[in-house]
C-alpha cells in the first residue's frame, strides 16, 4: 500500500509539473504572434541584449567606461557581429554610469510585437 501511494503521489508531482512547463511555454509563446519564428527571434533578441550588456559590464570592469556596440568588438569585447536579429535593430544609449542597450521593432505595425526590448546596466530586460 506504502509504495502504490508513494507512485501515485510522483504522477501526482509529475503532472502539476507538466501543467506549469506547458503554462510557461505558452506566455512565451503568447509574446509574440504564437508563430515559431517570431518566438525564436524574440528570444534571440534578449539573449542578444544580455550578450551585449554583458560585454557592457565587462568592458567598463577593466576600462572603467562604457562604449558604443562597435567599439566593444574592435577591442574584442563582443564577439557577435550583427547589429539585428530579424525585424529588431540594435543601438546603445551611454551615460557616465549607465548604459542602455535597445532592441527597436522595424516591422509591420499590426504584428503585435514589443516595439522596443531593452536592457541597462542593472541587467534587466523590459519591453514597450
Amino acid at each position: 500500500m506504502g509504495r502504490a501511494f508513494g507512485f501515485l503521489t510522483l504522477i501526482a508531482v509529475v503532472a502539476v509539473g507538466a501543467y506549469i512547463y506547458m503554462r510557461q511555454t505558452q506566455g512565451v509563446m503568447s509574446a509574440g504572434t504564437g508563430n515559431p519564428t517570431v518566438t525564436v527571434d524574440l528570444i534571440g533578441v534578449r539573449n542578444d541584449l544580455l550578450a551585449i550588456a554583458q560585454a557592457e559590464r565587462s568592458h567598463a570592469a577593466a576600462q572603467g567606461s562604457y562604449v558604443s556596440i562597435n567599439a566593444l568588438r574592435s577591442q574584442g569585447d563582443l564577439t557577435m557581429t550583427r547589429d539585428n536579429r530579424g525585424p529588431y535593430n540594435y543601438s546603445a544609449e551611454l551615460g557616465d554610469s549607465s548604459f542602455r542597450i535597445v532592441a527597436t521593432y522595424g516591422g509591420p505595425e499590426s504584428s503585435g510585437m514589443p516595439k522596443t526590448i531593452s536592457i541597462d546596466q542593472t541587467m534587466q530586460v523590459s519591453q514597450q
